[in-house]
């Protein structure tokens, strides 16, 4: 498994900008309080490129990677580096660039910043949809192809012009430079940043009509580049992982014959799927090197080492970008030996894709198990898996490498061993389980009958998402009681007086189901996976959804079950102080598989259906204490697609039925609630359709009701709450904004089958402005029941 050629290199796609200790974060949000000046926020992020960069050199790698680094998004920073900043905005020539930038991705609440863009469930989600585009309102975000960092999506319109606008990118360049560091830029290709972009224009605009006036610029940028000696530019075109139109795949290899004539040498980098019909195009196209996500792919690297000219670098993602299992270093160098026969020093070692996806580092993680950490790889140790390979594979042994290789072995020995990961009785009962579980008692409209009857709710039921504000006062007895400094029975008592506010909150605004607030909830999955078997949690173990919006997500180890109730009491708790309906409130099971760092010994279809029966046990549960409608939230549905259509299928059969699974231990008369986040549902309504909830809840205020037209459509055949406000805004609209919203609601979807809900929780937002938009939509409800006669 060695090669005598000494020349095989290493390098990452990206590195994690947020920070050890999330210095990024708590930067910017003092710099969007007022509290930090940009010039020394600006010194934050060199300090934290400069670290970052120290790192790359000290664990061996050949390059240190340039422009991975954003104050919010790195499409973004493409944005003002090609000069399209959306017209719109009005950006007079007395404003920073650097205040330019977080008004596109935040947006302005009259003279005044908005608030970060945040969701109100607590990981963050798609803030997709058009919406009435005006100056103050911030880029619309969305998923980072099937990730759940969030990107700020480009606006293009036939007008749109492109610049060599921002010098930023090449002021990196030079600060690592001038630490001694051998640059490899890194940016977004042409043809992945137009079709990240969104169309702002009437009409048959396509965007791809707009390549021959940014063609020019990506050649002005590696000019810039190659005239400051950067060694290798990484240009990144995940699209091609993607079902690309024929036009788009055909626009490839015109553009690469462009952009190859400056002579910097370009490494195409492709990662998140397969490439399937689009190898061949990558292996050929003019430039010096090819990265593949050999993690995705693994079946596809044969292929690619036999099309990929000789003269080529072949860069091979063999250490996972996305997850944070350690690396088989065996299985890695017995699949990474024969590649290295042939290509010798024109092979590259590296992650799959950017770092940015996992955690900074495992040392600061000191309570976590000992035997679990061991199982467990950060960005800082993957840097080290990546020397340790390198080394292995070009025969350099030394005792380090020796050690380090012992280290893995045991390593993944013990986890496959361990009786901690596989339990009996989960495997018996999943063997077990009947063929109809996944299937309510009676069709919908026998259902609708019995609980029309049973909660005597007026047409245009008002209700909520499930958030609440969490109060300073929340937060700092919930710290308190982790720290140790409030007792058990202190802790749920200040919880208990938190629901009973909200609850009150409620009753006095008028609205017909409510929900306790989730005070006691620190995040939608964590606080579920606390209480569920075959999770663990990092101390630290923080990721970037998007700008200063960090979350920490589980790490599910083993079989899960549930050991006992997880929200009955404080539920029941909270229908014991009103008379109206109280929701019972869960996160679903896909939910909780998607917003997780996943095991990857057994299929994620398994994971879920786990998970499932472990939520379906929490639903007869709160059914059996008296709760009859219980919403299980899936806002991650849609994001969990694989990125080819052709295995969408295979995906919405097992994610729909794990929904399913976990619902229908219900009884016909208890009503199932779910709700989900911004995202395109037109392609999957079918789907979404068999999980047969009850009620579903959609973001829709951001694109003004356009995304129930598909919904009218199909003819959607449950009933809908489609969002009449945005939560992700300090703005409060008003009682006649509500009302015509829900007229346009009204026309798609029947009357008789609307809730009137806000978009989203409430829990990032305050409870003076909650108030305020919450009795606007109760008057609107009200006003929607006078205008037509239902039930």
């Amino acid at each position: 498994m060695t090669t005598s050629n000494k020349a095989i290199q290493s390098h990452v796609p990206g590195f994690p900008r947020i920070g050890a200790a999330r210095e990024l974060k708590f930067a910017l949000e003092a710099n969007w309080r007022g509290e930090l000046p940009e010039a020394e926020l600006e010194t934050v992020g060199r300090d934290l490129r400069a670290r970052h960069w120290a790192l790359q050199q000290q664990a061996g790698l050949d390059f240190v990677t340039v422009g991975d680094f954003a104050f919010y998004d790195q499409v973004a920073n493409h944005i003002q580096l090609l000069g399209c900043e959306p017209a719109r905005y009005g950006f007079g020539d007395g404003q920073s660039q650097l205040s330019r930038y977080f008004t596109m991705a935040r947006g302005k609440s009259g003279n005044k910043a908005a608030e970060p863009a945040a969701c109100g469930h607590d990981h963050a989600h798609d803030a997709h949809g058009e919406g009435n585009l005006h100056a103050s309102a911030a880029l619309e975000m969305t998923k980072w192809f099937d990730t759940n960092y969030h990107y700020l999506v480009p606006e293009f319109t036939p007008e749109t012009a492109f610049s060599l606008a921002c010098d930023r990118l090449f002021d990196e360049v030079a600060e690592a430079q001038a630490l001694g560091h051998a640059v490899k830029a890194v940016l977004l290709g042409p043809l992945s940043f137009l079709w990240l972009g969104k169309a702002k224009a009437d009409g048959d605009f396509d965007r791809l009509s707009l390549l021959d006036k940014l063609l020019p610029v990506y050649g002005q940028v590696l000019d810039r580049l190659k005239a400051q000696g950067v060694q290798w530019v990484q240009i990144d075109e995940p699209i091609l992982g993607l079902d690309l139109p024929a036009p788009w795949r055909s626009a490839f290899e015109n553009s690469y014959w462009q952009l190859n004539q400056v002579g910097v040498p370009l490494l195409l980098a492709t990662y998140f799927s397969p490439l399937e019909e689009n190898l061949s195009l990558a292996c050929r196209l003019p430039v010096a090197g090819l990265h593949v996500d050999g993690v995705r792919a693994p079946h596809e690297l044969t292929s690619i080492a036999d099309w990929l000219p000789v003269h080529k670098v072949l860069s091979v993602g063999i250490v996972d970008g996305r997850n944070i299992w350690r690396t088989d270093l065996d299985a890695a160098l017995a699949t990474l030996a024969p590649i290295a026969e042939k290509r010798g020093g024109k092979l590259w070692l590296s992650a799959s894709c950017s770092l940015l996806h996992v955690p900074f580092t495992l040392a600061a993680e000191t309570a976590l198990d000992a035997e679990i950490r061991s199982w467990l790889s950060f960005a800082t140790e993957k840097l080290d898996e990546l020397y340790v390979l390198k080394q292995a594979l070009q025969g350099e042994y030394d005792a380090a490498t020796a050690e380090a290789l012992e280290v893995s072995r045991a390593a993944i020995a013990s986890r496959r061993a361990s009786p901690r990961v596989h339990q009996d009785a989960v495997r018996a009962r999943i063997a077990a389980l009947p063929a109809d579980a996944d299937r309510r008692h009676s069709p919908f409209a026998q259902r609708q009958a019995e609980q029309r009857a049973r909660f005597k709710l007026p047409a245009f039921p008002t209700t909520t998402i499930g958030s609440f504000p969490q109060t300073a006062t929340i937060r700092a007895a919930r710290a308190g009681f982790k720290r140790g400094e409030l007792s058990v029975a202190d802790y749920e008592t200040k919880m208990r007086e938190e629901i009973a506010y909200a609850v009150r909150r409620q009753e006095d605004l008028g609205l017909d189901v409510l929900v306790h607030g989730e005070a006691e909830r620190n995040d939608m999955v964590e606080y579920f996976g606390e209480q569920l078997a075959g999770f663990v949690f990092t101390q630290l173990g923080w990721v970037q959804s998007y700008g200063s919006r960090c979350v920490k997500p589980p790490v599910i180890y083993g079989d899960v079950s549930r050991p006992k109730a997880m929200t009955v009491d404080w539920t029941v708790h909270a229908q014991s102080l009103t008379g109206k309906p109280m929701k019972g409130m869960l996160t679903g099971p896909i939910t909780i598989l998607q917003w997780s760092f996943v095991r990857d010994d057994q299929p994620r279809a398994l994971t879920a259906l786990q998970i499932a029966l472990a939520i379906r046990d929490e639903v007869a549960d709160l059914e059996q204490a008296g709760i009859g409608i219980i919403q299980i939230d899936e806002p991650a549905v849609r994001e969990g697609l694989p990125l080819r259509r052709s295995r969408w299928d295979e995906y919405l059969d097992w994610a729909t039925r794990a929904f399913r699974v976990s619902a229908s231990a219900a009884a016909d008369g208890t009503q199932i609630h779910t709700h989900m986040c911004y995202a395109e549902f037109n392609d999957i309504l079918p789907q979404i359709a068999a999980m047969d909830a009850d009620v579903i809840t959609i973001e829709t205020s951001r694109s003004d009701m356009e995304l129930l037209n598909g919904f009218g459509q199909f003819r959607y055949p449950n009933e809908i709450g489609p969002g009449v406000y945005d939560i992700h805004s300090p703005r409060v609209p008003g009682q006649a904004e509500m009302v015509r919203l829900l007229q346009k609601a009204s026309a798609v979807i029947p009357p008789a089958h609307l809730w009137v809900n806000p978009d989203c929780g409430l829990k990032t937002r305050g409870w003076a402005e909650t108030e305020t938009a919450l009795r606007n939509m109760v008057a609107a409800a009200r006003q929607l029941r006078a205008e037509h006669a239902i039930y």
